[in-house]
């Protein structure tokens, strides 16, 4: 299954659109796969560092990052985004795959993109997001400064997905 999150709960129909953070893609309608939903049960704006134990993690970064932890995935976000994650609706648009190609440039992260329109094949209504994080096996982590964490990740061998960070506070 493909996924698109938002905050409006009535599109009808996905039109391919240019992407700023690609500019030479050809317009399209993004979907996240199934295994990294999790990352988007967030307010669309929210920086996040989420990062997880992949085959090529060293044992000495396992210790680092999870010998306090039972899970193999935390998420980290900054304290000014509690209240917004509390209060926040979103929409899961479920999408057929039939058009959809994964997103070679990042085919680790779960992205994949389509150049057709896609019609939803259903819209669900996530009203605790938070809830809906912690049912899965992961640890939602708060923090004041989310660039320490990022820079000790980006330096280390774990697997991450780092998410509108150019809206972390400016340290």
């Amino acid at each position: 299954m493909l996924y698109h999150f938002s905050e409006e709960s009535d599109i009808q129909v996905f039109k391919p659109r240019p992407s700023m953070a690609h500019p030479k893609l050809d317009p399209a309608v993004w979907a996240i796969d199934e295994e990294h939903a999790l990352h988007y049960y967030f307010p669309r704006d929210c920086p996040r560092v989420i990062y997880w134990k992949a085959d090529w993690t060293s044992k000495s970064d396992i210790c680092e990052f999870f010998s306090d932890s039972k899970v193999d995935k935390i998420i980290v976000v900054e304290n000014r985004w509690l209240e917004r994650i509390r209060n926040k609706k979103l929409y899961v648009y479920t999408f057929p795959e039939d058009t959809f190609k994964l997103f070679e440039e990042a085919k680790t992260a779960g992205y994949h993109v389509s150049h057709e329109e896609v019609v939803p094949i259903k819209v669900e209504l996530v009203d605790d997001l938070i809830a809906k994080i912690l049912s899965k096996n992961v640890e939602l982590r708060f923090t004041p400064d989310l660039h320490i964490i990022r820079d000790r990740v980006l330096s280390s061998t774990v697997d991450f997905s780092i998410i509108r960070f150019r809206n972390a506070i400016k340290q």
